[in-house]
């Protein structure tokens, strides 16, 4: 029986994948219409959704942590997935089980209309949504996947919109113009539903109060209506709209998970602003303590110490920088980078490059993933010890003979990169 089950899981798997061929399609009426057809699960739910360029995931997945140290029944919905489809599902810190999320295919995919082909991510989405309904989950944090206004999540109406910040990625689906990608990420702002967000520049908080003054949404901004800080020793203060915490233990290391802790409190407070919820103090510092997720500074493997970051566009890389500088303890820095063509591989290179004692570049399997020798060739302004190894594994196999026991080595560059990585490190491909 499992082993038909997993067959049937994985036929079910290629099948989504099968619908990449329609690309990625902006607008909601198609995954709006297969929701009714689902008998729109979506309006029984109270959602936080989440859009920005950077920390969108490592927010979500504190949210969904301390909601769960409140003893709520909590759904989180993330994209992508690193190693198994099942990673985007998870319902109180768990991933959904294969067979379940088998269960919730075959009921979506009858409800599909061939004369109207839904994109992968619009079949994913009313997944996750059709699930949470089913389990009852009491709250639904949802992450866009690009974007926000013709989102395939912007189908939900939240109780509490998030933008963690907006910078420069995706221009070939959101705009050239920062202005242009600001306004796509505020595409995501209900009318009366508060917005909270960490974006910093004077252009983008311009069009989020426009859009929230147009909405009549209440606007709560980090470094305004609440604040954070790192304390020394690594620990966070937070200041808000009612409570206050002098010192908040945060797994998740870096000076950016800061911020995102923040942005997650602020929602929460939000919500007991409304009504909604009633904060308890010992389950946020809980929630922060013990929030795990993947590739955001993970910790594979020490002496040499090993460091796996999803950083894949320049804000990224900064976040990466400034950890890698204030965060860890090391003699020499060695990066294995595996990079998406599409992105501002010079942008990550100024960053990073000029941290390391050697650089191996590498080509994922993925069929977007930069040739190794581009990488190489985009390097030379920033990098002097270099080579290439488009073999991921040989790759850092080599770091590891370049790198003494008091050194780190840094593999980053994609997400879908550190997918790869994982799987060779051990994580297995299903549960």
């Amino acid at each position: 029986m499992l082993e038909m089950s997993l067959s049937e899981y994985q036929d079910s798997v290629d099948y989504l994948f099968g619908l990449q061929k329609h690309g990625i399609k902006f607008g909601l009426n198609s995954t709006n219409n297969l929701l009714m057809r689902l008998g729109n699960p979506h309006r029984s739910l109270r959602c936080i959704h989440i859009a920005g360029t950077n920390g969108k995931g490592s927010t979500a997945a504190m949210l969904s942590s301390m909601l769960r140290k409140h003893g709520v029944r909590v759904g989180l919905y993330t994209s992508p997935h690193l190693v198994r489809f099942t990673e985007r599902f998870r319902i109180d810190e768990r991933e959904v089980r294969i067979d379940r999320i088998l269960a919730i295919f075959e009921k979506v995919r009858k409800q599909i209309d061939d004369r109207e082909p839904p994109t992968f991510f619009e079949v994913v989405t009313a997944m996750a949504l059709l699930l949470f309904a089913e389990e009852n989950v009491e709250w639904a944090v949802i992450e866009t996947g690009m974007g926000g206004r013709l989102d395939a999540t912007n189908v939900i109406h939240p109780r509490v919109s998030v933008i963690t910040n907006v910078t420069f990625d995706h221009q070939e689906y959101l705009g050239s113009t920062l202005s242009s990608i600001a306004r796509e990420k505020a595409g995501i702002i209900k009318e009366e539903v508060p917005v909270v967000t960490g974006v910093t520049q004077p252009l983008v908080h311009g069009v989020l109060t426009a859009t929230c003054q147009r909405k009549r949404a209440v606007l709560y901004r980090l470094g305004k209506e609440f604040k954070a800080r790192r304390r020394p020793g690594g620990a966070a203060r937070y200041q808000g709209l009612k409570w206050d915490w002098p010192s908040l233990e945060i797994s998740l290391p870096g000076v950016h998970q800061v911020r995102n802790a923040a942005l997650a409190i602020a929602v929460l407070e939000v919500l007991e602003e409304k009504g909604d919820f009633y904060i308890d103090s010992g389950a946020v510092e809980l929630g922060l303590s013990a929030v795990r997720w993947p590739a955001r500074l993970e910790v594979l493997g020490r002496r040499p110490l090993i460091v796996l970051d999803g950083a894949h566009n320049p804000q990224g890389a900064e976040s990466l920088r400034d950890a890698l500088r204030n965060c860890f303890t090391y003699q020499k820095l060695h990066l294995v980078m595996g990079i998406m063509e599409d992105k501002d591989i010079a942008g990550i290179f100024r960053r990073l490059l000029p941290l390391a004692e050697t650089a191996i570049f590498t080509q994922p399997r993925y069929s977007r993933a930069a040739k190794a020798d581009r990488l190489r060739q985009l390097a030379r302004p920033y990098a002097g010890n270099h080579c290439v190894i488009p073999d991921v594994a040989e790759a850092i196999q080599q770091a590891g003979r370049f790198a003494g026991p008091d050194d780190l080595i840094c593999i980053t560059g994609s997400l879908y990169f550190a997918g790869e990585v994982k799987e060779l490190f051990g994580e297995p491909i299903e549960r």
